[in-house]
C-alpha cells in the first residue's frame, strides 16, 4: 500500500509509521499545489492520502478519484502522536475510495 500524506500533516506520521510505505507531498515536490490538482497528481499512483484538511471532503469530489482518505482531527504534534496507533489500524483496514476521519 503506498500512502502520501499532506503538506499540513506533521512528519511524526511518517516517522511513527516505519514500518508503512509512506512518502510527503514535499517529497515528490508537490508543495503549494492545490488540492484539485494535487488529488489529480496522487491517485494514479498512491492508494491512500492521509490529511488535516477539514474543507477537502467538500470542496473536491473525491468519489470521481480512486483514492482512500484519511482525515485527522489536528496536525498538532502530540495529538497526532497519541493518534499514530489508531491511523495505523486503520490503515490496515482502509479501502479503495473510502473516507475515513479519525
Amino acid at each position: 500500500m503506498k500512502i502520501i500524506i499532506d503538506e499540513c500533516v506533521p512528519s511524526i506520521v511518517k516517522r511513527g509509521l516505519r514500518s508503512r510505505n509512506i512518502v510527503t507531498v514535499q517529497e515528490m515536490g508537490w508543495a503549494g499545489i492545490k488540492n484539485g490538482q494535487l488529488l489529480r497528481l496522487i491517485a494514479p499512483s498512491f492508494d491512500v492520502f492521509i490529511t488535516s484538511d477539514k474543507n477537502l471532503r467538500h470542496q473536491q469530489n473525491l468519489a470521481s478519484l480512486d483514492l482512500a482518505v484519511i482525515l485527522l482531527p489536528t496536525n498538532q504534534v502530540p495529538a497526532v502522536k497519541a493518534l499514530l496507533g489508531q491511523l495505523d489500524t486503520v490503515l490496515d483496514t482502509i479501502g479503495p475510495n473510502e473516507f475515513i476521519k479519525i
